[in-house]
């Protein structure tokens, strides 16, 4: 067990009522987890998601908070593990409950709550938040955000996270980390793409995996963006919403679309 506390997320006072109450929900619930269950058992794959894959004991704890926040809410929920769970509303909740699962269960403080509203096909609103510290990102679609990414628009010298090279992609991976300065895998690509977002990192690139689904992506989607950046898929796929939780993606989070197009020049050679 692991008793160090899970703060309460830190919110902009106009973040969606119901995008918050999911995410305080999953703060709390990841908490009680860290509180009552070893690294071992939270690590544990209970169940098959709705996505097609392994879930581990920690996202379902923290999905079935949100799932009942999002009900009290009136929201409707796209959810990795649930899948879709119909309120009969136009707004949709699309959320990944926990992104960085492995490194929540062991106790690497580096995972997240990532969500999006969606009203009809639109997503208007995103929310990312650290469990760790609390700290809150939120961004509105078409709207500026109180950060700004780095405006770099080079590869080289260019300092990124990416997905760690999976078979298949040793080639593409090494292109990437040629040219840049400095490369970090922190296993969480949406706290990865708010930290292109603020400027902290110049991009992020899975160089060619197809390990993204929506709910990984689509809270940089509105984020990333209104922070100056462009996020795109590697192969030129829509990013869109749809409730085919089979579909994959190759997310690029980058500070300009310049850069967004240099790494995936570079990835794909």
């Amino acid at each position: 067990m692991d008793s160090w506390p899970v703060p309460a997320p830190n919110l902009p006072a106009d973040v969606h009522p119901a995008l918050a109450a999911t995410a305080v929900a999953a703060s709390a619930a990841y908490g009680r987890a860290r509180r009552e269950f070893s690294r071992a058992q939270l690590r544990e794959e209970v169940a098959d998601g709705a996505d097609g894959t392994p879930t581990m004991r920690v996202d379902a704890i923290v999905e079935a908070a949100i799932a009942e926040a999002a009900a009290a809410a009136g929201a409707n929920l796209l959810s990795e593990e649930a899948g879709f769970l119909d309120h009969g509303s136009a707004a949709t909740l699309v959320v990944d409950p926990v992104d960085g699962s492995a490194n929540a269960a062991m106790g690497v403080p580096l995972s997240c709550f990532a969500g999006a509203l969606v009203l009809d096909d639109q997503p208007v609103e995103a929310l990312t938040v650290w469990f760790d510290t609390g700290r809150a990102w939120s961004a509105h679609a078409g709207r500026p955000t109180p950060y700004r990414t780095s405006g770099r628009t080079r590869l080289k010298g260019a300092s990124l996270c990416m997905m760690r090279p999976k078979r298949g992609t040793e080639d593409a991976w090494m292109r990437v980390v040629d040219q840049a300065e400095r490369v970090r895998i922190l296993a969480t690509t949406c706290l990865e793409a708010v930290l292109v977002a603020e400027g902290a990192v110049d991009g992020f690139a899975d160089p060619g995996s197809d390990t993204h689904r929506l709910m990984d992506l689509i809270a940089a989607l509105v984020t990333v963006p209104a922070a100056g950046g462009a996020l795109l898929d590697l192969r030129g796929r829509p990013l869109s919403f749809d409730l085919d939780l089979s579909r994959r993606w190759s997310g690029i989070a980058a500070a300009t679309p310049a850069l967004a197009d240099e790494l995936i020049t570079a990835v794909l050679g």
